[in-house]
């Protein structure tokens, strides 16, 4: 490969690079882990990692959730 070949290769990566870094930052996304738990991505630098029954048994508890977050929030951080 030429210089300039080489070059317009490099730029391609790193515009490639930054368009998957963009999107990754802001998008949440679902996978099911080899031990057949599912894995929540885009959240923080690791995946929230949980089984089935686990899952649903947050999602039972989402307005308790949503009441106790609403009274801590003075306690409460926010992830700038």
């Amino acid at each position: 490969m030429s210089d300039e070949e080489l070059k317009a290769e490099l730029e391609r990566l790193r515009s490639e690079n930054a368009a998957l870094k963009k999107a990754g930052s802001s998008s949440i996304r679902m996978k099911v882990s080899e031990k057949g738990a599912l894995s929540i991505y885009g959240m923080g630098r690791f995946p929230v990692t949980l089984y089935k029954e686990q899952w649903l048994k947050l999602l039972v508890m989402a307005d308790e959730i949503r009441a106790f977050i609403a009274a801590n929030e003075a306690q409460l951080k926010t992830k700038a």
